[in-house]
């Protein structure tokens, strides 16, 4: 059963790792690097600035409408990714819901940079939002409580409280959602296409690469391969790190 998992990935390596000198074309494999970082990055801290909040209410409060919005968060882990790809299109294509209202001021979302990044975030966040609301559930209220009889503000006693609290749950959900986000390829390549220096991310230049040079293709996922071992190895690291503080 061990096999399963490092057989493909040794043959991989072996495959790969001569490629990142012998590579035939490696503008294509830079762009597509910069690209994934840069969105990736971006949604990321997107997801952060949005769905802290998001996490919080679901965390601290109860209703029929936060367990509705607690459910539609969750909905992307389990929905296949062409179909998160349709359904940003039809809202937010040229003809969407939203879309039509957005086209007559001069924004085009789909075949964009935004476009990479909203589907990034709507694949990705729910990683965030989950590991955050339970980071936040984890907080005993009093604390907070205590700070804001001690005269501390909302906002200070969140910043100095509850953040500082949270932080490792924080951290692992915003690593978690990074990590996602670079490798997102369905709904990308439906919603934002297919387009070298544009749109083209590290999985859909793989795609492309396939159907053209084998080599490229191999370092591009060796490349994904040991960033994702990195990420997944940093977040031990940091784990066992910061618990022992």
């Amino acid at each position: 059963m061990v096999s399963l998992w490092f057989i493909p990935l040794l043959v991989l390596l072996g495959q790969g790792v001569p490629n990142l000198v012998n590579t035939t074309n490696p503008s294509m494999v830079s762009m597509a690097l910069r690209l994934s970082i840069a969105s990736a990055t971006i949604s990321t801290l997107l997801t952060i600035l949005l769905g802290t909040p998001l996490a919080y209410l679901l965390a601290r409060y109860n209703s029929w409408l936060l367990t509705l919005i607690d459910i539609l968060v969750d909905l992307p882990l389990i929905l296949p990714a062409a179909v998160a790809g349709v359904a940003l299109l039809i809202a937010f294509g040229r003809n969407g819901v939203v879309g039509q209202f957005l086209s007559p001021l001069g924004i085009e979302l789909p075949f964009s940079m935004a476009a990479v990044i909203l589907a990034q975030m709507f694949v990705a966040a729910p990683f965030y939002v989950r590991s955050a609301k339970v980071g936040f559930a984890e907080i005993d209220p009093r604390l907070e409580q205590i700070s804001a009889i001690l005269g501390e503000s909302d906002w200070g006693t969140f910043r100095r409280v509850t953040l500082p609290l949270s932080r490792h749950a924080l951290l692992a959900g915003a690593t978690m959602t990074w990590a996602r986000a670079i490798g997102e390829f369905g709904a990308t390549i439906i919603f934002a296409g297919n387009l070298p220096g544009r749109t083209q991310t590290m999985p859909l230049a793989i795609f492309s690469a396939l159907q053209l040079n084998l080599s490229v293709a191999l370092l591009l996922s060796t490349i994904l391969l040991v960033v994702s071992f990195g990420i997944l190895l940093l977040l031990r690291l940091m784990t066992r790190y910061s618990y022992r503080v």
